[in-house]
């Protein structure tokens, strides 16, 4: 397995592979890879010629600095999971903050249409375009054909559309559905600092998204959001951040259902000191 710690070795390779018209398909993570990831490689693998997985943990994403120095760092193992799925057609792309930014490492300011100020936005200062700065320079040095993101950060999601929209981007970015435990918790990187109590808990997180979405049928948005709000208040371990009905296209907070809309509700909770997000589509 091919493994790149700088742009320009990732870049030529790229150039040697796509002169010999195989595609190319890109998945950016942070790496501490799990099964959730492996599914988005696979997605990856079984639609290109060859595969890039870019293992880089963004400082500029992170508006908590406690958050950045704790999040795991495992590229050893990740490594070694994704040989499990083919040593040949993967490339690692491992980079520095250096070789990313330079030494200096800022976002770029965007604008995302107002989807960067629903949900997240309110909650993690510049969060977005940390997001937007690292993901656009990985599609600058790659030039993937396609690239693929999990629909647990669906806000991310929504936002990297955007950017590729408003900045002619010549990439195919598919979502890919979420990826739960085996009992109905998202799987994410964070799941492996969770203290055990906390974490046989955290499955309280889905069950309430599924009757939430059930409770949707016949009840307003603010009444399910209160219902929400009422589950997590006498709850001993997590703490509700927010919980937010919004329109799937714009993210925006709905105030009356429509028969032409499609909506979905987004979630985050502390658990202790872990802050842990999901979401679940309502129609």
């Amino acid at each position: 397995m091919e493994i790149y710690s700088k742009r320009q070795q990732i870049a030529e390779a790229i150039e040697g592979l796509k002169a010999k018209k195989q595609s190319v398909g890109l998945v950016p993570t942070m790496g501490a890879l799990h099964e959730g990831h492996l599914q988005l490689v696979k997605k990856a693998l079984n639609d290109n010629d060859t595969v890039v997985v870019s293992i880089f943990v963004n400082p500029t994403q992170f508006n908590n600095p406690t958050d950045l120095e704790k999040y795991p760092r495992t590229l050893d193992n990740d490594v070694m999971l994704l040989k499990g799925l083919s040593d040949t057609r993967i490339f690692v792309y491992a980079p520095t903050v250096e070789d990313m930014y330079g030494d200096n490492p800022v976002s770029e300011q965007f604008d995302f249409d107002g989807l960067e100020h629903e949900m997240e936005g309110k909650f993690r200062q510049g969060h977005f375009d940390g997001v937007g700065t690292i993901v656009k320079r990985f599609f600058e040095i790659v030039k993937p054909h396609n690239a693929y993101f999990g629909e647990k950060d669906f806000q991310q999601l929504q936002i990297i559309k955007k950017m590729v929209e408003k900045h002619n981007i010549p990439v195919n970015i598919v979502g890919c559905k979420i990826q739960r435990e085996s009992d109905g918790l998202a799987m994410s990187s964070r799941n492996t600092r969770l203290k055990p109590e906390f974490r046989k808990a955290a499955p309280f997180i889905y069950e309430t998204l599924k009757t939430a979405k059930m409770h949707f049928g016949t009840k307003s948005a603010n009444e399910v959001t209160e219902w929400v709000e009422n589950q997590f208040s006498g709850h001993d371990l997590l703490e509700l951040e927010y919980f937010i009905v919004s329109e799937t296209e714009t993210l925006k907070p709905v105030k009356r259902k429509m028969d032409n809309k499609d909506y979905r509700a987004f979630i985050a909770v502390y658990a202790d000191d872990i802050r842990l997000i999901d979401n679940i589509a309502l129609n």
